[in-house]
């Protein structure tokens, strides 16, 4: 033979042949030649249906009065005649009993537990013994079953400025202006389910940004938004389609919110509950069938004339009523629209680092404590960084967007262990009492960076004796001119409230005098 053909095609073919199939029933169910097909049974001593036939045909002393009672193409030796039902044709042809008749307890209890034909003829060969064809059991199947009527599908009527349905269709052929040949454009429709009025708009492509424009677009035309919105299970708009708990695309979700629509995916695999807006595509790809654009404006305003002068005032065949007529009946049920547009912005998910940030486009924003090394959803736009809870969709922090590399952290997002800077304890100090702050500020403005454990002291003295005390050391220590941390805890410990005796103040100040005497002559700096 020319051919070899793998082991699990060689062993098929056998087992179709020792059913008696012909060699061209063979050649169409496992797509091999003929002759490679006759080689490999003549190998395997297998009778070939085809040369029966013609023996049978060219031997006289076979009785002419024996018809096969198979069709002319799969019949079976005249020796073995079918016992199906249906099987025979001719004049001398009569109604025998079905193959399946002694199998029949078994097929009524397969059909009950929902299996096919198929299934049940491949379990009656192997393990029953049965011999005929495939087409005996799907017949016999077919009559257990009966014929199913057709269920009837009730027209889903709806309230004025209730619902609208939505979803993509074929657009016309356009030229692309960047190559310069004609490219197939997709067609976005939104039909009001009251009114029949569908909107038509050209898009090159798709993406969740654009299917939210579409939408704007749309009911910026209509001149205001209904309820809910009916749409397909596509990316856009649903990222995990689910019968009772779908997930909304995000941004397509916070635009319905914003519009105060709400989004009912429907049902997959059934276009019947947005037929209406199925229909109004068809409409419209039937009227584009064929037709060319040198540009995609073009052709827009093409759908647009086409869809007042003839759509609108066409009697819709299931209402017998002008939409146009109609849509003005529904308009004033139409919600208004909001006075903003919407912000769009872009979303994704990050996790957050172990400084307690997310990374969003080379900059750090911070996150609430507790969220060191789990997901979080995150959106933004040119001016503004939201961070969200990924179950709840609660917001957890938003941010004002700042340059690459660096950090927005929230006050009560910062780090125990961060060093604190001058600012941050300035700022502290100012909200502990005015003198304090102004003790603080002359620190700061005297020493620099290295005063800010002299600031820090301060602010420690505050927890452990009050701010009004700590306040009145201060005014003390302005007035003598030595607004430093050892002055004023000195002052505290000596008396801890009311005025200080004036010999007591003297010996503060003359210890102070000494001791900075003796800094400036090691350090050169003043002790702070």
């Amino acid at each position: 033979m020319s051919n070899v053909l793998k082991s699990e095609r060689q062993e098929e073919i056998r087992a179709l042949g020792r059913l008696g199939w012909s060699l061209r029933r063979i050649e169409e169910a496992v797509s091999v030649r003929r002759e490679t097909i006759s080689g490999y049974l003549k190998a395997a001593g297998i009778a070939i249906r085809g040369e029966r036939r013609r023996v049978l045909e060219a031997d006289p002393s076979k009785p002419a009065s024996q018809p096969s009672t198979d069709s002319a193409e799969d019949s079976k030796p005249a020796s073995q005649p079918s016992t199906d039902l249906e099987r025979g044709s001719g004049a001398n042809w009569s109604p025998r009993v079905s193959a399946c008749e002694p199998y029949r307890d078994y097929i009524e209890r397969q059909v009950s537990l929902g299996r096919t034909a198929m299934a049940i003829w491949q379990d009656l060969v192997d393990d029953h013994g049965f011999t005929s064809r495939y087409a005996s059991v799907k017949r016999f199947v077919g009559k257990l079953r009966g014929v199913a009527s057709p269920i009837a599908h009730p027209r889903i009527v709806t309230e004025p400025g209730q619902e609208s349905q939505v979803d993509y269709g074929t657009g016309p052929m356009v030229r692309d202006p960047k190559t310069g040949k004609y490219r197939r454009t997709r067609l976005f429709a939104l039909t009001l389910g009251c009114s029949r009025k569908s909107v038509w708009l050209l898009t090159w492509r798709s993406s969740s940004k654009i299917w939210c424009e579409l939408h704007e677009k749309a009911l910026r035309r209509l001149g205001g938004t209904t309820k809910t919105v009916v749409l397909d299970n596509l990316r856009e708009g649903v990222l995990t389609p689910d019968l009772y708990d779908p997930e909304i695309n995000p941004l397509y979700r916070a635009v319905l919110e914003h519009y105060g629509v709400v989004a009912l995916p429907a049902k997959v695999r059934d276009p019947n509950r947005k037929g209406k807006v199925e229909s109004a595509i068809g409409f419209a790809e039937k009227r584009l069938k064929g037709m060319r654009f040198e540009s995609i404006e073009e052709a827009q305003a093409y759908l647009d004339r086409w869809e007042e002068r003839w759509a609108d005032t066409r009697i819709h065949g299931t209402t017998k009523r002008q939409v146009a007529a109609m849509f003005a009946d529904e308009k004033p049920a139409l919600k208004e629209l909001p006075t903003e547009p919407f912000r769009y912005f872009e979303h994704g998910t990050r996790v957050v680092h172990l400084d307690g940030c997310v990374e969003i486009v080379r900059a750090y924003y911070g996150v609430p404590r507790g969220w060191i090394g789990r997901e979080v959803h995150v959106q933004w736009d040119e001016f503004y960084v939201r961070i969200l809870d990924p179950r709840s969709g609660q917001l957890l922090r938003e941010h004002v967007r700042t340059g690459y590399g660096r950090f927005r952290i929230h006050r009560d997002d910062e780090s125990p262990k961060r060093p604190p800077t001058a600012e941050h304890l300035l700022m502290r100090a100012r909200n502990a009492g005015e003198h304090v702050g102004k003790v603080c500020e002359r620190i700061i403005g005297e020493c620099g960076q290295t005063g800010i454990r002299s600031v820090m002291g301060v602010l420690s003295l505050v927890k452990r004796f009050g701010r009004g005390h700590v306040d009145q050391a201060c005014v003390a220590a302005l007035e003598v001119g030595s607004p430093t941390y050892r002055f004023i805890r000195r002052y505290l410990d000596h008396v801890p409230a009311g005025e200080p005796p004036l010999r007591q103040v003297d010996d503060l100040i003359r210890d102070l005098t000494h001791y900075r005497n003796f800094v400036d002559k090691k350090t050169g700096s003043l002790f702070s």
